[in-house]
């Protein structure tokens, strides 16, 4: 078996690090702060989706002339600070360390900006884990675009009918989907609809329950396609 992985409120939680650096980009543009709450449903469809979002929630829209420059000087607060606040979920750690025991290959597939993927994962200390990591900006198009999934598995050597996508929400549903692979969503992470809802496979409510949730998917009987 092959599990590929959403990051951001799927493993780890984030929010405090992206908020601050949005909350920073915002107030060189004279608008207010958002709240947590606020920037947690405005994540999972690529940066400049964030951004749009966050503009949106304080006063006009940006110029889309302007997003290049907005994108990059967010990075560059994110860069500097990103993870001072983020948490790895419960669970996690010791989860990923019994799929290394038994052998199997593990993934990242997210539109966060591959850079910045790369290296909230080794401030973090998990990039030992994972096979292949493929942010946004490395593949042509960012989920639900299947063609991410699948450059993650070719990255990883692996094949589509061994693997299994973890993921918090509508957009990671809608991409295992397309890509023909089973789907598990955790009820914990960013979603914006309410995770019953999202059609998922299996949903579990701690990551601990993820071996659980694979042994319902280890057969193609168990996928509802």
């Amino acid at each position: 078996m092959d599990i590929i992985f959403d990051l951001d409120g799927t493993l780890i939680d984030s929010i405090p690090d992206v908020a601050s650096a949005l909350n920073r980009l915002l107030a060189q543009e004279g608008r207010r702060a958002l709240a947590l709450d606020e920037a947690r449903v405005m994540v999972g469809e690529g940066t400049e989706a964030m951004i749009r979002r966050g503009f949106a929630a304080t006063g006009a829209a940006p110029e889309a002339f302007a997003l290049e420059d907005l994108v990059e000087r967010y990075l560059a607060f994110y860069r500097r600070h990103p993870a001072d606040q983020t948490l790895i979920y419960p669970g996690v750690r010791d989860t990923l360390e019994r799929f290394r025991a038994q052998g199997l290959r593990l993934g990242i597939c997210t539109n966060k900006p591959h850079e910045m993927s790369v290296l909230v994962l080794r401030e973090l200390g998990l990039t030992t884990f994972f096979g292949a990591v493929l942010g946004a900006g490395v593949v042509p198009a960012g989920k639900p675009d299947p063609a991410h999934i699948e450059a993650v598995l070719a990255a990883m050597g692996a094949a589509r009918e061994d693997a299994i996508y973890v993921g918090d929400s509508e957009t990671d549903v809608i991409t295992a989907r397309r890509a023909g692979i089973p789907v598990v969503v955790v009820g914990y992470g960013y979603s914006r609809v309410p995770v019953d809802m999202l059609g998922a496979d299996v949903v579990i409510e701690r990551f601990a329950d993820l071996p659980d949730a694979l042994a319902q998917l280890r057969t193609p009987a168990a996928y509802r396609a």
